[in-house]
């Protein structure tokens, strides 16, 4: 991609991923978080791609979680968060109003709190209450700096006890992590995706990878895309898909993993075949690498480089959101 379609080096940040773990490793750790057995587990508490390190951390452990890992999307935490539970306010700004909030609930529900920022109100709000705060290098759009975010959600769950730490597997995942960006197929899917409407389709562990995949389609290529997930799609969604193809150009993305269920397999070549049948494009994308977290960041990786590559093909600068500023300032 040349400078002039990517001014701000989006393609460049996301090639960074494989060096950013070890950095975001070592920013989580000298945060000072202090190490609290909470059996009410971790809440991550953040908005787009502050959020979805919550998600991505919750399927990079899997069955590995001895307790709650959950993601809240709002201005609200639930009614049981209590002093037994460790929130984590991620928000890249410091300034989103929905974790600002929850925030403040956290404070008075007596729970424990953690902030994953740049700076900002989260910021100063965090120091003032004495809180810790991982701090993230500023600069990048807020999607960018999703390694940040997995890996600071990580961190929390260990040292809250919800999950076992990761760090062998960080190290691990950023030697493959710098060998997937070097050899991947992003430019190719990108292609065979263009100027449809894409539907990135998950399962357990890939799921939430899904709904990465949609919103960096959305971000960076300014482009439709919508996530679903399996076995719940193939109850409902695959009775749209034949009329659906004839109003939009459709297209369906498979993300497949082996640690999901075994009969998954047989729904993602029965639904890709339905869908091929409607006359849609049915791609499919495998996890690469050994451990689960190698698995959901090579699947990260790739998505972002094919929504990156997507803007290059249609002429967009993946970089900035004018929709997203023009709208928070009409509800400022």
């Amino acid at each position: 991609m040349s400078d002039a379609l990517d001014p701000a080096g989006m393609l460049g940040d996301v090639l960074a991923q494989p060096h950013q773990l070890g950095d975001a490793l070592w920013r989580a750790q000298s945060a000072g978080i202090p190490r609290q057995d909470r059996p009410g587990g971790l809440i991550v508490c953040g908005m787009g791609g502050s959020a979805i390190g919550g998600d991505l951390a919750a399927a990079a452990l899997g069955d590995r979680a001895t307790r709650p890992i959950t993601t809240v999307r709002g201005y609200a935490l639930e009614s049981w968060t209590g002093p037994d539970s460790l929130v984590l306010c991620a928000s890249y700004s410091g300034d989103t109003e929905e974790t600002l909030a929850c925030f403040e609930a956290a404070g008075a529900a007596g729970a424990g709190r953690v902030a994953l920022t740049t700076g900002g109100r989260l910021a100063e709000l965090a120091r003032a209450d004495g809180v810790p705060v991982i701090g993230v290098p500023a600069g990048m759009q807020p999607r960018a700096a999703v390694i940040y975010m997995v890996v600071g959600a990580l961190e929390c769950a260990a040292l809250c006890g919800a999950a076992p730490a990761l760090h062998s597997e960080i190290d691990t995942a950023a030697t493959l992590l710098g060998e997937l960006a070097g050899e991947s197929d992003a430019e190719a899917l990108a292609q065979a995706l263009q100027g449809s409407v894409p539907v990135v389709y998950g399962a357990g562990p890939t799921a939430s990878v899904a709904r990465r995949w949609k919103t960096q389609i959305n971000e960076n290529a300014k482009a439709a895309a919508f996530h679903s997930e399996l076995p719940e799609a193939d109850h409902n969604e695959i009775c749209g898909w034949e009329r659906g193809r004839a109003a939009a150009p459709l297209s369906a993305v498979f993300l497949e993993d082996p640690d999901q269920h075994p009969r998954i397999q047989r729904r993602i070549e029965l639904t890709a075949a339905l869908v091929e049948r409607a006359g849609a494009p049915a791609l499919r994308a495998t996890a690469r690498g050994d451990s689960r977290l190698e698995r959901v960041l090579s699947l990260v990786l790739l998505g972002d480089l094919v929504s990156v590559h997507l803007a290059a093909l249609d002429g967009v600068d993946p970089g900035p959101v004018d929709e997203l500023v023009r709208f928070k300032n009409a509800l400022s």
